[in-house]
């Protein structure tokens, strides 16, 4: 379980005041991600370890990653 950072800091750097991120959303971008860590390698560059959702979300908290709506 990731406690850091948290789901609503998360929520709220997805979303905007118009149109609010949802869970749902915010599952699919964080997996998305992940699965583009894993697959380009990214992870290696990684000393700590740490698992590739927990990268996901943090570059969704520093503003890294954005949801685009199709």
């Amino acid at each position: 379980m990731i406690n850091e950072p948290s789901v609503d800091l998360l929520l709220e750097k997805l979303g905007t005041n118009e149109h609010p991120a949802s869970r749902y959303e915010l599952c699919v971008v964080a997996a998305k991600r992940a699965r583009q860590i894993m697959e380009r390698g990214d992870a290696a560059n990684n000393p700590e370890g740490v698992k590739e959702i927990a990268l996901a979300c943090e570059e969704i908290a520093d503003g890294k990653v954005k949801s685009v709506k199709d």
